[in-house]
This record gives C-alpha cells, sequence and structure tokens, in this order.
C-alpha cells in the first residue's frame, strides 16, 4: 500500500505494509520517522522554515512549515505509540535551485530551522 505525502502534507502509519513516499522536494524537506520497536513511524513534507511567516496559514496547515509541522509529526506518531528514544529519523532535500544568487536560501534555511528544532527536541537524524 502506497500513500502519497504531498507538499505540505504528513501522513503517519503502522501498517507494515504502507510504503509512505513524497516526491519533488526541492527547497522542500522530507522527514521521515520510524520506531522499529513498533514498527509505525510518519513522514512530513515541509515547504518553509517558521510559521512566524504567516501564523494564521501555521494553524491551518502547519505541515507547510518546520516548527509547527515537527510538533504535528510528534503528536501523531505519538498517538502510534513512537517514542524518540527509539526514532530513526531520516531527512532529505534543502536543496537550492532558481537561486542562484543565494537571495532566497530557502532550503538552507529550512534545514537550519530543522537542526535548531531538532535540538531543542533533543533529536538527531540519522541520514540525510
Amino acid at each position: 500500500m502506497r500513500v502519497v505525502v504531498g507538499v505540505a502534507d504528513m501522513a503517519v502509519s503502522n501498517n507494515s505494509t504502507a510504503i509512505l513516499t513524497t516526491y519533488s522536494l526541492g527547497s522542500c524537506l522530507g522527514i521521515t520517522f520510524y520506531d522499529p520497536a513498533v514498527r509505525a513511524g510518519g513522514m512530513l513534507h515541509i515547504m518553509l522554515p517558521t510559521s512566524e511567516l504567516d501564523p494564521v496559514k501555521g494553524q491551518a496547515r502547519p505541515a507547510m512549515f518546520v516548527d509547527t509541522g515537527l510538533q504535528l509529526l510528534i503528536r501523531e506518531t505519538a498517538k502510534l505509540r513512537v517514542q524518540k528514544e527509539r526514532l530513526i529519523v531520516c531527512v532529505a532535500g534543502g536543496a537550492q535551485f532558481l537561486d542562484t544568487k543565494g537571495f532566497f536560501n530557502i532550503g538552507k534555511r529550512n534545514y537550519e530551522s530543522l537542526r535548531e528544532q531538532f535540538q531543542g527536541l533533543g533529536l538527531r537524524h540519522h541520514a540525510g
């Protein structure tokens, strides 16, 4: 069973046949959590570093932003008995393209925001 996670979206599962997939990351980040003890996890496809850019949109679409999306992923995977201490975390994306002069640096800013959030939560990624 394939579950496609769209841009600014998230999915969690404890179905061992589920394959969480996302496409077209570019400057976006794909973040996965997996807890092998309970065979559950989730995937988040975020677009922007912080919901401070648009707090209303951050509430309406939390998976769009690193800060609100990560909190959502933590809450939803916890419902599946995922524990932070056992997490395998992978991150992909954060590219810089169509911004050859580095004016916006969205990919870099996304990754820096993620690193900051991970540090505050005591998380670290194993791949990415």
